[in-house]
């Protein structure tokens, strides 16, 4: 046959249209760098940074920081290796094309560079938080002329790691900085909660029951462009969604590796949207505000803001403290914010509505990041401001005293009262 259909989200006939394609902004924003499609394991993007002058006689004095851990390897390190097996016995029989060739070149790299070991940071994911330590050091310096920085980590290494880059960044940037590290079983019970089994259960219905969508692919056209033999090509790779699968996991896991070409130009462009849409909806089903689960994800993120709200009264209350940092993972880091409200992460959508204009490439990649910045006065006053990925982030649900800065007992509250 042909053609046959590749199965990538399942659709109710009656809706299709409606699932098409996702909105022109989405598309265009993949467009312009596509290895955004990678969504969560799309490495960090060092965007220009702006600060909203704080309102007259406000001076930043603490810093609450989440940070999900930076660049690393796949969970399915046997993909590689595999995609290499298959095109090295191609090769051999003659019948790689030079696509199939320079695909061969990558999956080498990668395969090299993961050396069989899942979710490990890599040099990439070490440089991104040496990076943001330095410019956050830069961005807000007078946090940390007194006070100590406290950081704790998920006992996961690749978090391990990330706060050791981050936190000796900050030292090369103050010298006499102290600093303190601390990981263990009773803060990873606050660090790292994200959906339970039932939410997640429930994830995969949801997007079984309404996402009814198929992408038809021409599979000779893909199997064309890595053999001159296609049928024998099929036979190598047993089944060629065996084949999409292992080349769209080797172009997610590029990046991560220093590797910045885009290997997603290996596959049909309308194949590499919809399983990165797919994966983006799964996510924020999962993790934020959702209109089917959001009232049931948001409870578990309770225990991080109200530890965040501790931490902060301590500060104000003159703790020597200039900045609580914390290391942890994606889906806790989504929680966290869509609790706090931040926009775009506190949106209440439908599946279809997150399929089509979520933005998760932009909001949750590689080194996500929350910064809480606190301003005070010499009256006592205080005020806060958030930062999602570096750029200023406003509350919806609050309102402002200016620009992006809000009272801290109106933040306080509304995190309580949750």
């Amino acid at each position: 046959m042909k053609r046959i259909l590749i199965s990538i989200l399942i659709l109710l006939a009656a809706g299709a249209s409606c699932y098409a394609q996702p909105s022109a902004e989405i598309e265009e924003y993949l467009r312009e760098f596509p290895q955004r499609a990678a969504f969560n394991l799309h490495s960090y993007e060092f965007l220009p940074v702006h600060d909203t002058p704080a309102p007259a006689g406000f001076k930043p004095f603490y810093i609450s920081h989440y940070g999900r851990h930076g660049s690393r390897s796949g969970s399915a390190v046997y993909r590689a290796p595999r995609l290499v097996k298959w095109f090295e016995q191609a090769a051999e029989e003659g019948i790689l094309t030079p696509a199939g060739e320079s695909l061969l070149g990558y999956a080498r790299l990668v395969a090299e560079r993961e050396n069989n070991m899942e979710g490990r940071l890599t040099p990439r994911g070490a440089r991104e938080h040496e990076q943001l330590a330095r410019r956050m050091y830069k961005r807000y310096k007078p946090v940390f002329r007194k006070g100590e920085v406290h950081a704790i980590s998920s006992t996961v290494p690749r978090c391990l790691v990330s706060m050791s880059a981050f936190t000796s960044s900050l030292k090369a940037c103050k010298k006499d900085l102290v600093i303190t590290w601390d990981c263990g079983e009773a803060y990873q019970k606050t660090i790292t909660r994200n959906s339970n089994k039932k939410i997640q259960a429930e994830v995969d219905e949801i997007i079984k029951d309404s996402l009814d969508f198929e992408v038809d692919v021409d599979t000779v056209a893909v199997l064309s462009r890595f053999f001159t033999d296609p049928e024998r090509g099929r036979e190598i790779c047993r089944t060629t969604n065996r084949l999409i699968s292992s080349v769209y996991y080797v172009a997610r896991s590029a990046e991560a590796f220093d590797i910045d070409d885009n290997l997603f130009g290996f596959l049909p462009w309308d194949l590499v949207v919809h399983r990165s849409r797919r994966s983006v909806v799964s996510a924020y089903l999962g993790q934020c505000n959702s209109l089917a689960l959001g009232d049931q994800r948001m409870p578990r993120s309770e225990k991080l803001a109200l530890e965040i709200v501790r931490k902060a009264d301590e500060a104000i209350a003159g703790a020597p403290v200039a900045a609580d940092l914390c290391f942890g993972h994606d889906w806790p880091f989504l929680g966290i914010c869509a609790f706090l409200g931040l926009e775009g992460y506190d949106a209440r959508l439908s599946a279809q509505q997150a399929y089509n204009s979520w933005n998760g490439s932009l909001l949750c990649p590689f080194a996500a990041n929350l910064q809480m910045i606190f301003y005070r006065n010499r009256k006592g006053e205080v005020l806060v401001k958030f930062l999602a990925n570096e750029r200023e982030t406003l509350v919806p649900a609050l309102e402002a005293v200016s620009g992006p800065y809000y009272r801290w007992d109106d933040v306080r509250r509304s995190i309580v009262e949750r």
